[in-house]
């Protein structure tokens, strides 16, 4: 099983990524909002391309379709 890094670049890209791995997990959305402790409809609407809702509410679904969230290109050292 080959293990992807997928550039999301629009609310699509993660709808996209989610339908995917929750069909893949042959889970259903209530069951996914079930062990995510999300609301169905968050599951709907991120799958449709909804472009906003809460950070914390699509933490939880990655965690439970075990992706996680990375940022790329941040800038390190010394604030001044």
């Amino acid at each position: 099983m080959a293990v992807n890094i997928v550039q999301i670049a629009n609310p699509g890209d993660i709808a996209s990524v989610i339908l995917q791995q929750r069909k893949k997990s042959k889970l259903s959305r209530n069951q996914l909002a079930i062990i995510a402790g999300v609301g169905r409809t968050a599951i709907f609407d991120i799958e449709h391309g909804k472009a906003t809702y809460q950070i914390d509410t699509l933490i939880k679904i990655l965690s439970v379709l075990n992706l996680t969230l990375c940022v790329d290109g941040v800038i390190t050292g010394d604030v001044k």
